[in-house]
């Protein structure tokens, strides 16, 4: 079974996050903890906890299908030790959001090397903020998303992904979420050659990691490392890979998340969508 929903607002508290996702028909969803632009944020109240708390239990949504995303302001990969431990203190601070709301993933970009140092020297310093991180925290995984290879992000390859998941301790509590939109414009041809896309993914990272899908299209082509997303069927992915994906049952029991750009439609989106179930 296919657990769909979008990245729905959490204006008015995270307690708010559950009825957005329901009145769009999802059963999953994800959401920010905190304003996504800023690095600190008030404490979520205890009054928010119980709140979202009795909404997803009343909606029907379990924990696992949840899946939060941080700030876009940390880089875990910084090459600069104050920028770095910033970054560090941020992320640690979301991942406390998680633990107090109950939720056990934590979406997150990798980080960037902004020309300053190696890709595998960046890749090596995400590892060791998770590890970090994970030694902090209980309970919530560290789900890293790949990139489009936008700029000095890393993540864009799947070696990538691997060599930071080598790299954390504690395997039971880092996985991946591979979206789309990045994978077909950081190169990897998800429309025309999807087995093999997917086949390299089980070889080079291993199936058993993924925990997530966001699901876009693309407004930009093949291997542009350009990251924009398109509404499903209406880019350059099209329609008959989303078909294919909501057929195929390696992508069940767990969240699928839309971030495509008109959430006015996410509601016609996700019955699209599932009309293609078997």
């Amino acid at each position: 079974m296919k657990y769909i929903g979008a990245h729905v607002s959490a204006g008015g508290g995270v307690e708010m996050a559950p009825a957005n996702a329901l009145e769009i028909g999802a059963n999953a969803f994800a959401l920010f903890t905190k304003n996504q632009r800023q690095w600190v944020a008030k404490p979520l109240s205890e009054e928010s906890i119980r709140r979202f708390k009795e909404a997803c239990a009343e909606d029907g949504v379990c924990a696992r299908y949840i899946l939060p995303h941080d700030s876009y302001l940390i880089n875990l990969g910084h090459p600069e030790a104050e920028a770095l431990a910033k970054s560090r203190a941020a992320f640690l601070d979301e991942m406390q959001r998680c633990e107090l709301l109950g939720l056990e993933l934590l979406n997150f970009h990798p980080g960037s090397h902004l020309n300053k140092t190696s890709v595998e020297a960046c890749l090596d310093t995400i590892a060791e903020s998770i590890n970090i991180t994970l030694d902090k925290t209980a309970g919530v995984m560290a789900v890293i998303e790949n990139t489009a290879g936008q700029g000095s992000n890393v993540g864009n390859e799947f070696w990538h992904l691997k060599h930071i998941i080598d790299k954390v301790e504690d395997k039971s509590r880092v996985g991946v979420c591979l979206d789309t939109c990045h994978t077909y414009t950081a190169g990897y041809d998800i429309a025309g050659e999807y087995d093999k896309v997917f086949a390299e993914f089980d070889e080079v990272v291993g199936r058993e990691y993924l925990r997530a899908i966001h699901l876009n299209d693309s407004k930009k082509p093949l291997g542009s490392r350009v990251d924009r997303h398109e509404s499903i069927g209406k880019g350059l992915i099209g329609i008959d890979f989303f078909q294919r994906f909501m057929q195929d049952e390696r992508f069940d029991d767990m969240p699928v998340v839309l971030e495509t750009p008109d959430d006015t439609i996410w509601a016609e989106e996700i019955k699209l969508l599932r009309s293609f179930e078997k």
